[in-house]
């Protein structure tokens, strides 16, 4: 059976069965992605008892959070830069340089949510 064929139940598994294994592929090949994912486990009972509300907390989470998402979409354009040839190339370079700097970013914006609920 096609992913045409398949009903919206089907796609839904197979949607989460995928997310999953990028899940499992990323923690099995990405060092940062492990770093990362242990922050969080230290950083989600921290944000339930330093939040003073849903909102501090969903902040302190979410920040957190998205620091995991655009580690995956890292790791997917450096896989897919690395699947298009290993040598060394200005671009090839450029969109791995850029993916690190989001990451970066993330981590910044992340830092400075806690920073600022620490504080004040």
């Amino acid at each position: 059976m096609s992913s045409i064929d398949a009903g919206p139940l089907e796609r839904l598994i197979n949607a989460t069965r995928y997310s999953f294994k990028g899940l499992s592929r990323t923690w099995s090949s990405e060092a940062a992605f492990r770093y990362e994912i242990y922050v969080v486990i230290v950083a989600l009972p921290s944000a339930w008892f330093i939040g003073r509300g849903a909102a501090e907390r969903a902040l302190m989470i979410g920040s957190v959070f998205l620091v995991l998402v655009v580690e995956l979409v890292n790791s997917a354009i450096e896989a897919v830069v690395d699947r298009i040839g290993l040598e060394r190339h200005e671009l090839s370079a450029r969109a791995k340089d850029t993916a690190s700097a989001a990451v970066f970013c993330s981590i910044i914006l992340a830092m400075m949510v806690w920073l600022t609920i620490l504080v004040g």
